[in-house]
């Protein structure tokens, strides 16, 4: 099965890089992304499958039923497909067309790497026990996120997967390798907006004035308070704020100040914790100098659990795909992934890919000028498809 699945893999090849460099070209927006979900669908059709499009809004699932007993287990393969609103610079030839909307967070190689795998399983299909579920999730990057949506929508209640797989590009790691972790792997995220009022005046009368700005800038300081003294030293929680917005001038005083930020960690009831925190802090100090505040929390996506066993699943796989010294095991990260809503659900492991071409400079995600080694296509394709393989040949768990 193994080489198998390499050579297949490579015969592919050139197909995958090129699935991947149109949905580069037409990139569409979280809830928009109709074109994508069309072009999806029918190279799933190409391939002999039978694609359901439009679940959860702009989602798209496949079942691929193997050769050998399809009913006694199913394993679900997971990619995204929605982009985000930057200016792509990468100046690639199969740069953006859309103007404003880029990949720049490798949602395209996910996607196009599942599509590959897909076509590999299909080759192998009279060899396959069980049932792969392909799903193709809109939307990862807003919320309430395209898992949750596409779950909403139904995508399990006809078939629940025994296990559920997904992985993402990484670009701080080179071309050939993967990593994975055990357990809490990515943070729980929630969006913080704050209003903060008091009455406006002239800047050279502020006695006059309750200063919304004065009072913005004292939460801003206090709640560093909730990392550094009310979470515990082994609970990382990362508090930020990216937004301050008085609308002021040089010498006015604005009315309101309005705000925006995140929290993230990864524990639930301290989660819930810090909301209170946050909010009791927040109105305290307003109230506190003579103003007010509204706080408004939107609750994201819950922080991401790798079963132990599909991990190990994962890596062990992964060493026979490619050899140990191409594996890695990851620290924890405060970026956070809806696929966390599956993984609640299903057991799951959620890996990286690396994606740097070796002597080239760096970019991050969601950079404008995000490059992507396109070697990691077929490696993802075929260790992907690898892994789904063992998967349906071993059960971890039981039914």
């Amino acid at each position: 099965m193994l080489t198998s699945i390499q050579t297949l893999a490579a015969r592919f090849a050139p197909d995958i890089v090129e699935w991947r460099r149109w949905l580069h070209r037409h990139p569409e927006l979280s809830q928009q992304e109709h074109r994508t979900m069309a072009y999806v669908a029918d190279r799933l059709r190409d391939m002999g499958l039978q694609p359901r499009t439009g679940v959860g809004g702009t989602g798209c699932m496949a079942l691929l039923r193997g050769g050998v007993d399809p009913d006694s287990r199913c394993v679900a393969l997971r990619a995204d497909y929605d982009a985000l609103p930057l200016t792509e610079a990468t100046g690639l030839p199969y740069a953006s067309e859309t103007p404003g909307v880029m990949h720049a967070c490798g949602h395209d190689m996910h996607t196009a790497s599942l599509l590959g795998a897909a076509r590999i399983l299909v080759e192998l299909q009279p060899r396959l026990r069980g049932t792969v579920m392909l799903i193709f999730e809109p939307s990862e990057e807003m919320y309430p996120g395209g898992a949750r949506m596409m779950m909403d929508d139904g995508l399990f209640d006809r078939l629940t997967p025994d296990e559920i797989y997904s992985f993402h590009c990484l670009p701080e790691m080179d071309y050939g390798y993967v990593g994975m972790r055990k357990g809490k792997y990515m943070a729980s995220t929630d969006e913080l907006y704050w209003t903060v009022r008091g009455r406006g005046g002239h800047g050279a009368t502020p006695h006059l004035s309750v200063d919304p700005i004065l009072i913005a800038s004292h939460i801003v300081v206090a709640l560093q308070q909730l990392v550094s003294r009310n979470a515990s030293p082994l609970m990382p929680t990362t508090l930020s704020f990216g937004k301050i917005n008085g609308n002021g001038r040089t010498n006015i005083i604005p009315d309101e100040v309005k705000m925006e930020g995140i929290i993230r960690t990864f524990d639930e009831q301290w989660r819930h914790q810090c909301h209170d925190l946050i909010r009791r802090i927040s109105c305290g100090l307003a109230e506190s100098m003579g103003g007010s505040c509204d706080l408004y929390i939107d609750p994201g996506y819950p922080y991401l659990f790798n079963d132990d066993r599909c991990t190990q699943r994962v890596h062990d796989n992964a060493v026979a795909y490619l050899g140990a010294d191409r594996v890695q095991w990851l620290d924890m990260r405060m970026t956070a992934e809806d696929f966390a809503f599956f993984a609640q659900k299903i057991p799951a492991c959620y890996f990286r890919v690396g994606v740097h071409t070796p002597g080239t400079p760096y970019s991050n995600l969601h950079r404008p000028d995000l490059l992507i080694d396109e070697r990691s296509l077929q490696l993802a394709a075929g260790l992907v498809a690898y892994n789904a393989a063992q998967a349906l040949a071993s059960p971890l768990h039981d039914k």
